[in-house]
C-alpha cells in the first residue's frame, strides 16, 4: 500500500467530513447554542426585572401601608372629635331639658302659690265677714258686700 495515497485519501475524507460537519451538523448546533444563550440572557434580564419589580412592589406596599395607617388615624381622630361633639350636644340638650323642667316646676309652684293665696284670701275674707258679723251682732250678707270683701282680700 502506498502511504501517500492513503494519506491523501484520508485528508480528502477528513476534508469532506469537516465540510459535511460544518454544513449540516455544526450550523444547527451553533444555532441551538446561540438560541440557548439568548434564552439564558433573556431569563437573567427577566430575573433582574423581577427583582426590580419586587423592590418597587415592596416600596409601593410600604407607601400604601403608611397611607392606610394615616387614613386610619384620621378616621379615628374624626370619630373621637364626633364623639366629643355628641357628648357636648348631649350635655347642652340635658342642660336645656333641665332648665325647661326647672322652669316648668317654677311655673307650677307659682300657680300653686297663687291658688293657695286665692284660697287663703277667700277664707280670710269669709272669716273677716264672720268676725265682723259677730262684732256687729248682725249678719253681713256676703253677696251684698262682695265688692267690700274683694277689696279687703286684695289688701291682705
Amino acid at each position: 500500500m502506498n502511504f501517500n495515497l492513503t494519506l491523501i485519501g484520508q485528508m480528502i475524507s477528513f476534508g469532506f467530513f469537516i465540510w459535511f460537519t460544518m454544513t449540516y451538523v455544526w450550523t444547527p448546533i451553533v444555532k441551538a447554542l446561540n438560541d440557548r444563550k439568548a434564552k439564558i440572557a433573556e431569563g437573567l434580564s427577566a430575573a433582574e426585572r423581577g427583582h426590580q419589580e419586587k423592590a418597587l412592589g415592596e416600596k409601593r406596599a410600604l407607601e400604601l401601608m403608611k397611607d392606610a395607617k394615616g387614613q386610619a388615624n384620621e378616621i379615628l381622630s374624626q370619630a373621637q372629635r364626633r364623639a366629643a361633639e355628641i357628648v357636648e350636644e348631649a350635655k347642652v340638650d340635658a342642660r336645656a331639658e333641665g332648665q325647661r323642667l326647672v322652669a316648668a316646676a317654677q311655673a307650677e309652684i307659682e300657680r300653686e302659690t297663687n291658688r293657695a293665696r286665692e284660697e287663703l284670701r277667700q277664707k280670710v275674707a269669709t272669716l273677716a265677714v264672720a268676725a265682723a258679723g259677730k262684732i256687729l251682732n248682725k249678719e253681713v250678707d256676703l253677696n251684698a258686700h262682695r265688692d267690700l270683701v274683694d277689696s279687703f282680700a286684695k289688701q291682705i
